[in-house]
């Protein structure tokens, strides 16, 4: 009965700092920082930023593979 018990908290205590650990890492935390935390203002506007300038590259390699493909169609045409 003493080993069941000892199983069982073992396993609660597991799964409860499992939980907090993937919550962390689901919000790209530092594993043994606050889950329950609100994100900072200076959080928020870093990772807006971030989201921004990825979107901003994404639209620039888009315009240059256009630009790259007229300027080769204009190449094969002469």
């Amino acid at each position: 009965m003493k080993k069941i018990k000892g199983i069982i908290i073992g396993l609660i205590i597991g799964v409860v700092i499992g939980l907090w650990f993937g919550v962390n890492i689901g919000k790209d935390k530092s594993i043994f920082s606050n889950p329950f935390a609100d994100n900072s203002i200076q959080d928020k506007i870093k990772q807006s930023g971030e989201k921004l300038i990825e979107k901003s590259g994404e639209v620039l390699e888009k315009g240059g593979k256009a630009l790259q493909d007229k300027v080769n169609d204009a190449e094969s045409n002469l």
